[in-house]
């Protein structure tokens, strides 16, 4: 990487981030009295940064920059390519939530990743819906919280709108589809470096850290959920292991450095127990620097994951900014007022189950978050159409995720995109709140 041309976006973009995180909100509030808004969309967008850049994003950047440097074009194109088999490329993608449980914009850098691979359209749109809206822990919170119908109408929505979707994205756009490269059937098999079991090892270690990282507190104080919860950075530090374990036996990378990472990153943890984020930020940083001093292959993994940063990190803050100041932070109110969408869902009418998937699709829903804002919304007059419309389009939506698709497909596929999501969630909350309404 030329660092002489790099140093602007990183400062840039390390800029931004210094400056959301340590927003003096609460200080400047006490001096000058701003619009409700404008302070609703700091307030979001400080909660952001430090919420979901550390822990999500940047965890997200590296595994899709790997899918870029060690999963072969050959071979995204031969499972979920545009002339894949239609069962199992719509198959794997359709449940990727289930694994993956992230929020609408964690999954944007894995899905740039993979579509620009080769992936078809099709596949690579259930793969985008999928992530975010098939998060097992989500699906029985939603059943504990507020009903069981609820929440196995939205587990098999969210998987039936996965591949529906994606199948319609591949019928709209079909003829670019099979025109963009003619000449992937005739592509040859890539070269093997590392047998398949190492790559799904490494890839799963990953993922580990991802999905530990960031699980969530359940409602109850008892049971698998909370106990996974109470040992998720044990858990977390047994995959940052494994992945250093991986790159030093697989990737040839040199093990003392691994092993003088390590430790600081280590006793940071011991020494600070109740702000685990600060080993999880030197562990990253640490990473970064030992990728950019290693072979050809670590600097290509660390550049790929830099460029999907680049590209995706401020567009997400914007889409953040605006979406807090019309719809505020959950709890809070923006430029929309909250009874006028307790107002406007009330009841099973095709605009109010309209309404809660256009709102739904725009609002920001870190993962977990919509079962209590529904469940506020349902008694305060919400009908359960609508509570299912606003749950089918709402995890897999924001409007900063829009902003990044636009970026990575176009503006056409990404209003197909939208469309097909609030359409189809528009339908099932008619469906479902005129049979369990």
């Amino acid at each position: 990487m030329d660092w002489k041309k790099e140093w602007k976006p990183l400062a840039w973009i390390v800029g931004g981030f210094v400056l959301c995180y340590y927003l003096p909100v609460d200080w400047l509030r006490g001096l000058e009295r701003l619009q409700n808004a404008v302070w609703e969309s700091l307030y979001l967008v400080r909660w952001y940064a430090r919420e979901h850049v550390l822990l999500c994003l940047v965890p997200a950047f590296f595994i899709a920059g790997a899918v870029g440097v060690f999963v072969s074009q050959a071979s995204v194109m031969k499972y979920l390519g545009a002339r894949a088999n239609k069962v199992l490329a719509y198959g794997v993608a359709s449940v990727s939530g289930a694994i993956l449980a992230v929020c609408s914009c964690t999954i944007l850098p894995l899905f740039a990743g993979i579509y620009r691979m080769g992936a078809g359209l099709g596949p690579a749109c259930a793969f985008l819906y999928s992530g975010p809206a098939i998060n097992i822990l989500a699906v029985i919170l939603t059943a504990r919280i507020l009903g069981p119908e609820l929440g196995i109408a939205r587990a098999i929505g969210a998987v039936l709108f996965s591949i529906i979707i994606g199948l319609c994205m591949h019928l709209l756009f079909r003829h670019e589809e099979l025109e963009k490269n003619p000449a992937n059937m005739a592509m040859p098999e890539p070269e093997v470096t590392r047998p398949l079991w190492q790559n799904a090892v490494y890839f799963a270690a990953m993922v580990g850290i991802l999905v530990f990282a960031n699980w969530g507190r359940p409602s109850s104080e008892t049971g698998l959920w909370h106990s996974i919860y109470a040992s998720k950075w044990m858990i977390t530090a047994g995959f940052a292991a494994l992945l250093g374990l991986i790159l030093v036996r697989w990737f040839q990378l040199r093990w003392w450095k691994i092993a003088l990472a390590a430790l600081p990153v280590a006793l940071l943890a011991l020494a600070f127990p109740e702000t685990p984020g600060i080993a999880f930020v030197v562990g990253i940083l640490e990473l970064s620097f030992i990728l950019q001093t290693e072979g050809e292959e670590m600097r290509e993994w660390f550049d790929v994951s830099w460029g999907f940063a680049k590209q995706i990190l401020p567009l997400l803050l914007i889409g953040v900014v605006i979406a807090g100041a019309l719809l505020g932070q959950p709890g809070s109110e923006g430029l929309i007022p909250s009874e006028w969408v307790a107002r406007s869902v009330g009841g099973n009418s095709l605009s109010a189950n309209l309404f809660a998937s256009v709102a739904g699709a725009f609002m920001y829903f870190a993962t977990l978050t919509e079962v209590p804002i529904l469940e506020g919304l349902l008694g305060s007059g919400m009908g359960k159409g609508p509570a299912l419309a606003l749950l089918l389009a709402g995890p897999a939506l924001s409007l900063p995720n829009m902003l990044v698709i636009r970026s990575v497909m176009g503006t056409k596929k990404t209003l197909a995109f939208v469309t097909l999501v609030v359409i189809m969630a528009t339908a099932s909350g008619l469906i479902f709140g005129t049979f369990w309404g």
